[in-house]
């Protein structure tokens, strides 16, 4: 077989390199004779010897065989198979430094596809402790030797690495993901098999209130029978007291996607609560809830400073979820209308409303970009629109009614960096400036980044 003499290096050769950049996935970049290798684990201006582990026409990936000088941003890892499993691939790199490298992903897409490089962009709004945040935990269960197992999947795979502490959780709920799997084992519980669509555990959900300290454990089985159920649930709650609520999620199809269309309660309701900004909110299985509350409430606060509202405009907040934008925006707004495309999630959010006595709301049922174009054909007005879109942006015909319906202010919340950018240079082009960026980090330890940015309409 003939080598592609287009690719300088080959499949399973060593070179010593030095690390020039950092993808936005967080991965070293080194070259050779101008070909971009991707390596894990690498930093900025280390040199160390790689193997060619892959290659294609434009780039190719490399693995440190041995790093011959260390990044002064790098730290002491807290276990290499998070790094395998992409949980933290950040972990490796000083947090002042992850923080840095967030704030350069959005600046780098703003001027390359906003072409609006003289926005002003903060610096990322960080945490004092980058570890034990989330409250939420999707945790697969497999079969590993003779035992069922939780863990979490090596990247690009599903072959489970056993995991018990995963660090950027909150340990509550790392200790009841081990006391549910404990109790799983005791009754002989089969975990789900993959290939062979057999067993019956798939996942193990545990969702915890941050200031309340309420806890949520769903169960996803293939099948509905989940013998000895009457034995499971009272050792589930004499093991962890402050579950109020279990859910049996049925999903029967070979799929990726976590959760089916099926619940049964097995205690308690379909939700538990927590505060954020001092409101109370009800989250059931499916709810979308911030994993990361202490930094929710900061993203939130760039959002009301942004806002200054004075308490005569009317607001709209596309994407609106469970309400938890919606109700913090109503404190300080005439009128706010959500708009949400999950229909539980807006009887989540009215019931949320009605549960912090919160009057001056209203939510839409409907996808945003559709319910956004009637409005505008109906010559509705805002004066301050706020946007939480999904990772793939904003629609091209919700930003057609935003440009027809015209708010005089807009805030755009974005998870990620590349539509936003995208999104801002449609916006900027239908008459909005685009006046400042506030990087915040919700994710610590990956190279996730959510940012508020704030557009004004020209005169």
């Amino acid at each position: 077989m003939k080598a592609d003499k287009t690719v300088p290096v080959q499949k399973n050769e060593k070179h010593t390199v030095k690390i020039e950049d950092l993808t936005h996935e967080g991965m070293g970049v080194a070259k050779i004779k101008g070909y971009p290798l991707f390596i894990e684990d690498a930093l900025p201006g280390e040199e160390m010897e790689v193997k060619i582990h892959k290659t294609g026409k434009s780039f190719g990936y490399a693995k440190s065989m041995n790093r011959l000088t260390s990044s002064q941003n790098r730290v002491e890892i807290k276990d290499a198979n998070f790094t395998r499993a992409g949980i933290t691939p950040l972990q490796h790199m000083h947090y002042p430094a992850q923080l840095a490298f967030k704030k350069e992903q959005v600046k780098k897409v703003i001027k390359r596809i906003a072409k609006l490089p003289d926005v002003k962009i903060f610096d990322t709004i960080g945490m004092a402790e980058p570890w034990g945040y989330r409250n939420k935990a999707q945790v697969p269960v497999r079969k590993v030797g003779e035992k069922l197992m939780t863990g979490f999947f090596r990247r690009n795979s599903h072959d489970l690495i056993p995991m018990e502490d995963f660090y950027i959780q909150d340990p509550k709920i790392d200790e009841a993901i081990l006391k549910v799997r404990d109790i799983m084992r005791t009754y002989n519980v089969k975990p789900y098999n993959e290939k062979e669509n057999t067993g019956n555990l798939r996942h193990i959900i545990v969702r915890r209130g941050y200031y309340t300290g309420e806890m949520m454990i769903v169960l996803v089985t293939r099948t509905a029978k989940l013998f000895p159920v009457s034995k499971i649930i009272p050792d589930i709650l004499e093991a962890l007291p402050e579950v109020v609520s279990i859910v049996q999620n049925v999903n029967p199809t070979r799929t990726n996607t976590i959760l089916g269309e099926d619940a049964i309660v097995l205690h308690g309701e379909d939700k538990y609560t927590d505060t954020l900004l001092g409101k109370t909110y009800e989250i059931s299985h499916r709810s979308f809830y911030q994993v990361n509350p202490t930094q929710t409430e900061k993203l939130y606060n760039v959002v009301l400073d942004y806002a200054a509202l004075t308490g005569e405009e009317t607001v709209i907040d596309a994407y609106s979820g469970i309400g938890t934008i919606t109700l913090s925006l109503a404190d300080k707004a005439k009128h706010v209308y959500g708009i949400e495309s999950v229909e539980p999630a807006v009887e989540n959010a009215k019931a949320n409303a009605a549960l912090n006595h919160v009057d001056n709301v209203t939510f839409e049922a409907g996808l945003a970009e559709e319910v956004m174009v009637e409005w505008s054909k109906e010559g509705r007005k805002a004066d301050l629109l706020v946007v939480d879109p999904p990772r793939k942006g904003l629609e091209g015909q919700f930003i057609d009614a935003v440009l027809e319906m015209k708010p005089t202010k807009m805030i755009y919340v974005s998870c990620n960096p590349a539509t936003l950018a995208r999104d801002l240079a449609l916006l900027a082009e239908g008459g909005y400036t685009v006046e400042k960026i506030q990087p915040v980090d919700l994710f610590p330890q990956t190279n996730h980044v959510e940012s508020v940015t704030l557009l004004t309409l020209k005169d």
